[in-house]
């Protein structure tokens, strides 16, 4: 039975329990918050996560680069493509936040709220003081993630000038990355579980307003990609690559197709890679580099998100943002999605950090992790269809692309 179970793909097992929870929320009524604790334990299981995943994902990926002179021609352009994009998609996310409010209407007063983080109150001066560490392991302690970010991006970069005297530490990291995301991935067997108690209490105790307003969250979840997918990356690869647009995304149908499927960009790398090669004629080494380190940083989908997801779960608990907050979301869902793993259901862990610093509460965690999985394979969709654009638009900056193969996508 147990082997039956595991044989189901667990985007299917997802939805299933999300159906089920509902239909038990329903007929449960406000009882159902009985079983609210196996949730609650999902979520914890969660959180333990971030401060690992980050630190070892972040400095795997810094490291990743290989050598500081590949930050020129290709690394350079590719990163500064990367950081734009994912700026824009993260104001994209707050931006239909703000004007449809998904998270608007919905009574909470029959939750039991949890500890609250504390908002963001802090001066600009205050703020850039605090990104400095004190002691790394405090930091680590306290989940203050923006200092971990910057330490974790200065320890790759010194793996980086280290050269091959870094080489033993940065296979540490590699590793250490690698087993962090299989630490992701039982965790994430927990999530039809989860998603079951949680639907049911969001079900049970809440009603239809609440399933009105995720079904919201995840219109605008697929608008946004579509938005990101179709006038971003399309506006890269006409204005700045100067290519046909729907031979490019003609040659990267089947990438997005395992990508959708999977919810997860390391598992569509080799296909990513393949299709940027023979399907738009990128060079091996640029295909190679670019794509491979878009796999690990290139999220814009995710940080889109969570800018979407943060400004959610404020609307539902009443919390007031001002701009200052807007901004420091910006910064922290980028950053966040770069730690995000390639997997599936990474973009859950990254939420605790992001709604921390602005004091969204932490119970927004369970509202969207019922339906979280429906939105992650279109935006894993999204940061694979970016690792593609960003590969095809360096490779005719600098030359590496044979544009006679994209002509020829009309047969694939």
């Amino acid at each position: 039975m147990l082997k039956v179970w595991f044989e189901i793909p667990l985007w299917q097992r997802v939805l299933t329990a999300l159906i089920l929870g509902v239909l038990t929320g329903y007929s449960w009524g406000p009882d159902a918050e009985s079983i609210k604790w196996i949730g609650d334990f999902f979520i914890k299981s969660i959180k333990m996560l971030v401060v690992p995943l980050i630190f070892f994902s972040l400095v795997a990926g810094v490291a990743a680069i290989g050598d500081l002179r590949k930050l020129g021609a290709v690394g350079g352009r590719a990163m500064l493509l990367f950081v734009v994009t994912g700026q824009i998609a993260v104001w994209l996310g707050l931006a239909l936040g703000t004007l449809v409010k998904p998270g608007a209407g919905v009574d909470t007063s029959a939750i039991a709220r949890g500890e609250t983080p504390v908002p963001n109150e802090t001066t600009a001066v205050d703020m850039i003081l605090s990104i400095v560490p004190e002691s790394p392991v405090q930091v680590m302690a306290d989940v203050a993630v923006l200092p971990l970010i910057v330490f974790s991006l200065l320890i790759g970069i010194g793996i980086l000038m280290a050269g091959k005297d870094g080489e033993p530490v940065q296979k540490i990291f590699d590793s250490g990355a690698v087993v962090m995301q299989k630490v992701t991935m039982i965790v994430m067997e927990l999530t039809p579980f989860g998603v079951f108690a949680l639907m049911a209490w969001v079900a049970g105790t809440l009603g239809l307003d609440a399933l009105v307003s995720l079904a919201k969250l995840v219109g605008l979840n697929y608008l946004g990609c579509l938005l990101i997918i179709g006038l971003i990356y399309g506006s890269m690869i006409k204005f700045l690559a100067k290519l046909p647009v729907r031979d490019f995304f003609r040659g990267i149908v089947d990438a997005m197709a395992v990508s959708y499927s999977t919810a997860s960009s390391n598992a569509t790398l080799p296909v990513t890679l393949r299709c940027a090669e023979r399907n738009l004629g990128v060079s091996n080494s640029v295909a190679a580099f670019v794509i491979s380190l878009g796999a690990t940083i290139n999220m814009n989908g995710t940080a889109m998100y969570l800018g979407l997801a943060t400004l959610f779960g404020a609307q539902i608990f009443g919390v007031d943002l001002s701009w200052g907050d807007y901004f420091l979301i910006s910064i922290l869902a980028t950053l966040g999605a770069v730690g995000a793993a390639g997997i599936p259901g990474a973009g859950l862990i990254m939420m605790a950090l992001v709604f921390g610093a602005v004091g969204v509460p932490l119970e927004t965690i369970a509202f969207v992790a019922g339906v979280d999985r429906i939105m992650d394979m279109m935006r894993t969709t999204t940061n694979v269809s970016g690792d593609a654009a960003v590969a095809t638009t360096v490779a005719v900056m600098t030359g590496e692309i044979d544009t006679r193969e994209m002509i020829s996508a009309d047969d694939v």
